[in-house]
């Protein structure tokens, strides 16, 4: 997320790369978009509220990413095993953090049981691999945000990624009780998934048009309700409130309202999270979104107050900071979150977008190219990364960087010009000049395809 008034629109890339990049230019049909709201806040919150339930299931929080999905409705997912997908909607109509951790459990035992790489093993011929690629390419592009933003290219052969998505009744009674178990060995109170599945009561009789989506891909029934209400009763539920938790799940839900609920609103709210820098935190984005600078610039200053070393909340000022065109200010605010979060690949970015800004471009470029290191989902960063290459005068990799960003936003011709480019300045052999070149295959495979249609 970039801004404290304005969600870093984004995409996930997957460490498949390029296998997957290959798969989404194979697609036969028009594509829709699937687009991220990145916030380093968000993302760290999201980690601690999943990471005991990962460590419980045998994964590493370290490697698996909860990224929100930018849709209102009632969806989570996971289509890979390094990746899950939560709605902001669901977030924002859980009303606990054990509901919301009940989700996270859920989607983890789908990785832990092995539902997705056998899944993947599944579609493995050289017909239906196009229909996986439809779902991997949620997980395997960035593209740029902000004003600009545009989508991943995931395809819109819908009836192929339903059934990739959907789970079985086996899989998901076993991602239930795994789920539970994970919740217990957690600390967490397993009654979250009695709960969360009441927002999807009823959902079942209804026409599948009308079903929320993760109903249709988790589907729901009476036997599937009486079979958790006995798993959490096995596994007892003598499980007191968890403080940290609790803390997590009100930021997240707190700061996601905010950005997409109307900042009258949220405004009238800020109180209701019982944590006074949540709500100053809320009243910042809310003025914020009304171009509020001062009213803003305050609010986010008294959540500092409550918790001075906390990275977000000053990466939260640099963001309205950089708003609203106080690109030194802002230097000043993002250098203090780095310094406190000095490998979250969102803050960096966020610096060495200020650093841009107010022309220190070596510094710019260093700073964004340690945040590619970490992380290079992040289509802004690209985007910033490749105008730092090209005032340091190094246009080889700028144009390597821009082809990338457009290749994993699905503008194939686009990319390919890039990779041209770039495949003529840089050193043949060189590890950029084989990025351009896998950039340049995929796009030159994309074409054929679309002649042959």
């Amino acid at each position: 997320m970039v801004g404290s008034h304005a969600f870093h629109r984004a995409l996930p890339l997957s460490s498949m790369g390029a296998i997957v990049l290959t798969l989404v230019m194979l697609l036969a049909q028009p594509a829709r978009a699937i687009e991220l709201l990145r916030d380093a806040d968000v993302e760290y919150g999201l980690t601690q509220l999943a990471a005991p339930i990962l460590r419980a299931a045998g994964l590493s929080p370290a490697r698996i990413k909860i990224l929100v999905v930018n849709d209102g409705g009632l969806n989570a997912f996971v289509v890979s095993n390094d990746v899950i997908f939560v709605n902001h909607g669901l977030i924002n109509r859980a009303t606990s953090a054990e509901m919301l951790q009940a989700v996270l459990a859920h989607e983890a035992a789908h990785i832990a049981n092995g539902h997705i790489t056998r899944r993947m093993v599944n579609y493995g011929n050289a017909r239906t691999i196009t229909g996986l690629g439809l779902a991997l390419a949620a997980v395997a592009a960035a593209a740029g945000g902000g004003e600009g933003a545009v989508g991943l290219a995931i395809g819109a052969q819908s009836s192929t990624q339903r059934a990739f998505l959907k789970h079985t009744r086996a899989e998901e009674a076993s991602a239930d009780q795994s789920g539970v178990r994970f919740m217990r060995a957690a600390g967490a109170d397993p009654r979250g998934f009695l709960e969360i599945m009441q927002l999807f009561h009823g959902q079942d009789v209804l026409a599948e048009r009308r079903q929320d989506p993760y109903v249709r891909s988790h589907p729901l029934s009476r036997d599937r309700l009486r079979a958790m209400e006995a798993y959490v009763a096995a596994y007892g539920t003598d499980v007191g409130p968890n403080p940290t938790a609790a803390y997590w799940f009100a930021r997240v839900k707190g700061k996601i309202s905010a950005h997409t609920r109307a900042p009258k609103w949220t405004l009238r709210r800020t109180g209701e999270s019982g944590y006074k820098d949540v709500g100053y935190l809320r009243e910042a984005v809310a003025e914020a979104r009304q171009s509020r600078t001062k009213q803003a610039l305050r609010a986010i200053d008294n959540a500092i107050a409550v918790r001075p070393t906390d990275p977000f909340f000053h990466t939260a000022k640099g963001d309205i900071l950089m708003d609203t065109r106080q690109f030194q200010a802002a230097v000043s605010a993002y250098g203090r979150a780095v310094k406190l979060a000095p490998r979250d690949a969102l803050v960096l970015a966020g610096y060495g977008r200020a650093l841009l800004a107010t022309g220190n471009i070596t510094s710019a470029r260093t700073t964004l190219e340690q945040a590619r290191s970490i992380d290079f989902r992040d289509g802004i960063m690209l985007r910033d990364l490749s105008v730092a290459y090209a005032k340091s005068g190094q246009t080889g990799m700028a144009a390597l960087v821009t082809a990338e960003r457009y290749a994993l936003s699905g503008r194939m011709e686009d990319a390919g010009i890039h990779a041209k480019r770039a495949s003529a300045l840089l050193d043949t052999g060189s590890g950029p000049w084989q990025r351009a070149q896998d950039v340049l295959i995929a796009s030159e495979r994309a074409e054929k395809r679309k002649k042959r249609r």
